[in-house]
This record gives C-alpha cells, structure tokens and sequence, in this order.
C-alpha cells in the first residue's frame, strides 16, 4: 500500500507525495501540466526496481493549494522539488518528468546540477529551452495513424483544437492519438484525467516570467549528470526529431525512441518502457 507523507516546502505550502515499490528512490515530477501523480501509476512496473517518490505538485491531488497562486508558476517550483530532496535527505537524487514536468526537471537543472545524479525525461516539452510543439508537430504526427477509425475521426477533431476550435467534445475524440493502443487501458486512463488536473495553475506554469531560454540553456552547461530523452514514435508533443534536439541541448544527452508509443509510453509497452529506463539509471546507457 501506498503512503502518503508530506513535507512543507519554502512558503511553507504542505505538499504531498506517494513511496511506491523498494529500490533506489527515483524522484517523478507529473506533467499534465499540474496533474496529480496518481495517473503515472507504477510506471510501467518501474516500481519493481526503483522506490518511486511520485510528487504531487502544489495545489494538485494531496497536496495543498498555496496562499499565493502566482507559485503555481514553473520556476517558482523548483524550490519545492529542492526541498523535497532535502526531506528525502539525499544529496544527489535520480529524477524522471513527464511530459510538462520535463520544463520542471530542465529549470531544477540548471539551478542545482550538482544535486542530479540521472535524469529520465519522458515525452517532455521543452518550453523553457525554446523547443515547443509546432501544430505542424502535431498534425504529423496524427496523420501517421490515417487510414482507420478511430484515428481518422480523432484526426479530424485534432485539426479542429489546433485552428483554436477547442472544445471537450473535439478533445475527447482527439484522445486516441495520444496513446499506442486505443484500448480499455488507455481509455481509462484518458477518463481519470479530468479529475486530476488543476487548470488554473496549469494556465499559470508558464506563464509570463516562467521562461528564460538563454539563461536556461547556458546553466545547463554545468550539467554532468546523464539525461535520457524517451519520446515515443507517434507522438507529436514532442516528435522524436524535436526530443532529439532536446537531448542535444543538454552535456550528455541521450535519445531514445519507444516504437509503436505515443505520449505515455509505460502504457503502451510496459515491459520495454521499464526495462530501458532501468537500464539507463543503472548504467547510464
């Protein structure tokens, strides 16, 4: 079973998280952006190896909202992934993000490298590097899955969301592309996620201030530590050539692309999810 301790971070906000499997801890930051932690599940079967720390941002699933929403802001976040290192009383830590969280994990980077140790990034954005998901990005990557339902539908409705036509019918028939199999798995989980979101602080994590590229991108020069990029295959947010430049922006980046995934690769194989991001924190290959 599942614990649930908290900590309080630097303002003094309480936030929760969840000590999952036996292992070497592996710190997880969920993307969403500001979802709760529960949707990563046990990554795949990661938790076999690894004690997963599954976070749960400020203001999402256990954790408190904070006094000050402007804290919901990407930056301002890095003090509380610092102080939960300090609660955990690690001097280096092992750190996965997902999907937004990779502009989480990138920020705390470059403001604390000698605190990494290896640092898995799956399907991240990369905002604060400046490597965004064009709509062009996007579409590519759906029309990879063209020719047979439910894809042409989702398709259709996708097109419709990155014109500005953005509505809860067209994003949930949109849903399949954002998985490999379409099936009750995957179905599930796209449900559960209505419930697990903080829009208002999502609106907010990067918001203006949030960003500074250049600062960014030369603080991660004094990065050592090891950083794997996972993109899956069909996803459009990132495609596997913008995580290739996302991997090249950091000292010792490493690219690797699941087949046949999409944007929660530990869904759509677990097996070679979980085995290749195990290998990478053992070995740093």
């Amino acid at each position: 079973m599942a614990s649930m301790p908290t900590f309080s971070a630097y303002d003094g906000t309480e936030l929760a998280y969840r000590a999952l499997g036996e292992g070497p801890p592996l710190v997880c930051l969920p993307g969403g952006a500001m979802r709760a932690s529960r949707y990563l599940g046990d990554l795949g079967g990661l938790a076999a190896g690894r004690t997963l720390i599954l976070l749960d941002l400020r203001g999402t699933g256990d954790s408190a909202v904070p006094a000050d929403e402007s804290t919901y802001r990407a930056d301002h976040q890095v003090a509380d992934v610092e102080a939960l290192r300090a609660h955990l009383g690690l001097e280096r830590m092992d750190l996965l993000a997902h999907s937004a969280a990779g502009n989480l994990a990138l920020l705390y980077a470059a403001a604390h490298p000698q605190r990494l140790g290896r640092t898995v990034l799956v399907t991240p954005t990369a905002w604060v590097l400046d490597l965004a998901s064009t709509a062009e990005h996007r579409l590519a990557a759906a029309r990879l899955r063209a020719g047979t339902e439910p894809y042409d539908t989702a398709l259709e409705a996708y097109g419709r969301i990155l014109g500005g036509a953005d509505t809860d019918e067209d994003w949930d028939r949109a849903a399949p592309l954002f998985y490999g199999r379409w099936d009750g798995t995957a179905q599930a989980h796209y449900a559960a996620g209505e419930h697990e979101q903080n829009e208002k602080a999502a609106a907010a994590f990067v918001g203006p201030g949030a960003c500074d590229p250049p600062a960014t991108r030369a603080a991660l020069r004094r990065l050592t530590g090891e950083v794997l990029v996972l993109a899956g295959e069909l996803d459009g947010n990132p495609p596997p050539g913008l995580a290739e430049r996302i991997a090249a922006a950091l000292p010792a980046g490493l690219l690797d692309v699941q087949p046949a995934a999409a944007h929660f690769p530990w869904l759509d194989d677990p097996a070679r999810f979980a085995g290749r991001v195990e290998r990478f924190l053992t070995t740093g290959a």
